[in-house]
């Protein structure tokens, strides 16, 4: 009895995460109005009451989906940073690194997926309602995960949570121009030496760090 409720239970979390990832590729791949819960059931390939059984509404199910995405990516991008930097000690190079790989993440699915999230919800009181508590519990958690990757002598330093904050909200507001500038490289953007420059003088021109 025990194996057969675990057996359920196991059917209905791999069918969840099924719908999210389809929800997911559709937001991504057709945006927010392409992405209906037909759309989403067809890449599934769940019934429609299979669909509406996890998810009633559609909103909610793309809030769902974005959020699992980003929760998803943003221990990957943890293993990844720490994978690259890993062996790099602490001080300016290290957090060189730390910024060039946090803008990659930028362009990444997740970002897109809450792009059109947003766009959409400013004319969507009830998506913009679900949207906002889940908002808020990812800032927090993206601030946990960068905390990790920058290390305890950078987090330590009494201008690194400004810094942190002006470089999430500056690559977020650089990143967007890339929904219709996709020949650009993010890599060569002219803002990514303007951040570099901004820790130095924050983090290490008074030797504190």
């Amino acid at each position: 009895m025990v194996t057969e409720t675990r057996n359920r239970q196991d059917r209905a979390t791999s069918t969840r995460t099924l719908i999210l990832d389809a929800a997911v590729a559709c937001l991504v791949e057709l945006g927010y109005a392409g992405a209906s819960t037909l759309a989403i059931q067809a890449k599934a390939g769940v019934s429609r009451g299979r669909l509406l059984h996890h998810f009633p509404s559609r909103d909610e199910l793309l809030v769902a989906a974005s959020q699992h995405l980003t929760a998803t990516r943003l221990a990957q991008t943890e293993v990844r940073v720490a994978e690259q930097v890993g062996e790099e000690p602490e001080g300016p190079r290290r957090v060189e690194r730390c910024i060039e790989l946090l803008w990659t993440t930028f362009h990444e699915p997740p970002f897109w997926a809450a792009v059109e999230l947003w766009t959409a919800a400013r004319t969507n009181p009830a998506l913009a309602a679900a949207l906002r508590p889940e908002e808020r519990a990812l800032r927090e958690a993206i601030r946990e995960v960068g905390d990790r990757i920058w290390g305890p002598a950078v987090c330590a330093h009494p201008n690194y949570p400004e810094l942190r904050e002006l470089l999430f909200t500056s690559m977020r507001g650089a990143a967007l121009p890339y929904t219709f500038e996709r020949h650009r490289d993010p890599a060569n953007d002219p803002h990514v030496p303007l951040w570099k420059s901004l820790a130095h003088r924050l983090l290490f021109t008074d030797g504190q760090c």
